[in-house]
């Protein structure tokens, strides 16, 4: 289940902030048709610091039934308390949905114990499995590997999305979690080396725009073609660091709209991606083959 190029899918918004769910059918249509393995609802690149519960719900539910178990939907869940991940976690397993993705919780920077028992709790209430997510830069605090090495050991836990850009990082996880755990890359600039080191996929920015080039780059990482890996990675190389001039989704938000598949709607406290980089991103874009030169 969690392998291949997952997209960390964006939450299309009208311009006053709303939901816009004909475009989210729409991009939920380029994914089935661009070869994605997975759609994360609900995750970072989905803004999930601003949905309302019932938000998340209904996105949820309407991926669920358009996607029709065609390919797997993970459904963020994670909160920076401990009970209300749980109370989440309980609503979600409601739905048809196969897996929820658990980021660390943010602000409140807990020890490696209160980590594990964060993750712990998720699991006990859940039906189905859950993806820890990694993601210091964002949450302040860092799930290290003796620590993803407990957790694996739950049988619930079935995935790590690790976001330390580092292929050390990768190879330690893949040494100390218990076999048949999977690791997925959490940053799209070192998803095809840690792919090659182990990881069995990315959950991904770079997807949201070039679909099928991350379905082909991480499938021939996950072959060991090594070489082949390298040359479809390079013309996505710029794209992977473009998205991140602003912080995620800023920069994909635009690049989506530019190419006409959303709107330019996102939530304060995020802004509209500043003129002074529409430039870099557009060339990125057209470089990766997503625009036309």
């Amino acid at each position: 289940m969690f392998s291949g190029s997952l997209v960390a899918i964006v939450t299309p918004m009208r311009a006053d902030g709303s939901l816009d769910l004909e475009a989210w059918s729409r991009l939920i249509d380029w994914h089935l048709q661009g070869g994605t393995s997975g759609i994360v609802v609900g995750g970072t690149t989905g803004e999930s610091a601003t949905l309302a519960e019932a938000e998340l719900h209904e996105l949820a539910e309407r991926a669920c039934q358009q996607v029709a178990r065609r390919i797997p939907i993970v459904v963020g869940a994670g909160t920076s308390s401990t009970a209300s991940t749980v109370e989440r976690v309980r609503a979600l397993c409601a739905l048809p949905i196969d897996a929820l993705l658990i980021v660390t919780p943010a602000y409140n920077r807990p020890p490696q114990e209160g980590l594990y028992r964060h993750f712990a709790a998720a699991a006990a209430a859940a039906r189905v499995p859950i993806i820890a997510y990694n993601v210091p830069a964002r949450t302040a605090v860092d799930l290290l590997p003796a620590t993803a090495a407990r957790l694996s050991q739950i049988p619930r836990i079935a995935c790590l999305k690790e976001a330390v850009p580092d292929v050390g990082r990768i190879r330690e996880l893949k040494k100390l979690c218990r076999a048949g755990f999977d690791v997925l890359s959490g940053d799209d600039a070192t998803a095809r080396e840690a792919v090659l080191a182990g990881a069995s996929g990315v959950i991904s920015v770079t997807a949201n725009v070039v679909p099928g080039a991350m379905a082909q780059l991480v499938a021939a990482a996950a072959r060991g073609e090594r070489e082949r890996a390298a040359e479809l990675d390079a013309p996505l190389a710029g794209l992977h660091r473009a998205l991140f001039v602003e912080a995620n989704p800023i920069p994909v938000k635009w690049a989506l709209k530019r190419m006409g598949l959303i709107g330019g709607g996102i939530r304060l406290p995020l802004t509209e991606l500043a003129a002074e980089h529409e430039a870099s991103v557009a060339a990125a874009l057209r470089t990766a083959g997503a625009l036309p030169s």
